[in-house]
């Protein structure tokens, strides 16, 4: 029987499954949250391996769903003046916090620059290291530092930051953000309840997860002559793991990367999990898998065994403890 996951309908119709009601439920969708009592004017905290100042931000602007998705996680919506989304990322009507998202502004549909930015007069900025800020598009935290502008890294992007670089894995990092943006806008009670609903969730999958060998997992996230995918600094990393599986390039202390066919093919994997986004979507990632020379011949390729993840449950964000669930329901589907 085919383990082919199915495609963007049914993962619609089925987001407001078991999976996205519990993240609602832990979460606190679309609950706003005061601040906690005697909050400090101002309060210290790690912004990748750097110590800055911050007072509570009050026109927060978001950069992709990961970002906008921690801050209304916390409740934080009155505290966000918009957010900022390119075409790779789906409808922010498919989010858990669809509700939130509808009482901001969309700032643009581009990457993320400083003219948005100032235009916003945004006082907090929160986005990732070379997906968001970057030398090359002119704003980095050291650039609105300069203007007055307060910003935020994901944690799971600092691993090469410049000068204050910080490493954790994955999903130690989606909680050390929202322990650090607890912090940033006085919410730390709010941010531990939702810790502790994230982690839990985490445990109860590893609980069921199968035993005996790790199944071998490939990431395809696009490229023809040479894949591109997931290395151990990334996500998908640690939902294939503690789903039960093994990321067959989780030696490669990257996070995107590139690899060679020749690679992919000694590694034999028998799941591909295809990351799926607005501009490549995962159908045509699929056709091109059972096409191409390169990887028609896998293992996984050959037992169609296709398991799809949503783009904003494979960038750091809550959304990867949904992924995490759906991907060990999977494995435990499947037929080896």
């Amino acid at each position: 029987m085919s383990m082919t996951r199915s495609l963007r309908r049914v993962r619609r119709n089925t987001a407001l499954g078991s999976a996205f009601a519990a993240a609602l439920l832990l979460s606190g969708c679309g609950a706003d949250v005061e601040t906690d009592a005697k909050a400090p004017a101002k309060v210290t905290v790690k912004r990748c391996g750097e110590p800055v100042e911050y007072t509570i931000p009050k026109r927060a602007v978001a950069y992709e769903g990961g970002s906008a998705d921690k801050l209304f996680s916390l409740g934080l919506v009155d505290h966000v003046h918009g957010y900022v989304m390119p075409p790779a990322n789906p409808p922010v009507t498919e989010s858990p916090w669809a509700s939130d998202y509808a009482k901001v502004k969309m700032l643009s549909d581009d990457l993320l620059n400083k003219e948005i930015v100032v235009e916003a007069k945004s006082d907090f900025v929160l986005a990732g290291w070379k997906s968001g800020f970057k030398d090359e598009r002119g704003i980095t935290p050291e650039i609105l530092d300069k203007l007055g502008i307060q910003s935020f890294m994901h944690s799971e992007s600092c691993f090469n930051y410049p000068t204050y670089p910080e490493k954790h894995t994955p999903f130690e990092a989606l909680y050390t953000d929202l322990d650090r943006l607890g912090k940033i806008f006085q919410v730390e009670k709010k941010a531990q309840e939702v810790i502790g609903g994230l982690k839990k969730r985490v445990e109860d999958v590893k609980a069921k997860a199968p035993k005996g060998d790790p199944v071998p997992v490939f990431l395809y996230d696009s490229g023809t002559d040479q894949p591109f995918t997931a290395g151990n600094q990334v996500p998908p990393n640690d939902i294939i793991k503690n789903a039960g599986g093994r990321n067959v390039f989780d030696g490669l202390d990257q996070r995107w990367t590139q690899v060679n066919w020749e690679a992919v093919a000694k590694a034999e994997p028998e799941v591909i999990m295809i990351l799926d986004y607005g501009d490549l979507p995962a159908q045509k990632k699929i056709d091109f898998l059972k096409t191409s020379p390169h990887a028609k011949g896998l293992p996984a390729v050959k037992k169609n065994n296709f398991f799809i993840l949503d783009y904003n449950e494979g960038i750091s964000g809550p959304r990867n403890i949904d992924g995490l669930e759906k991907f060990a329901k999977y494995l435990g589907e499947l037929k080896r």
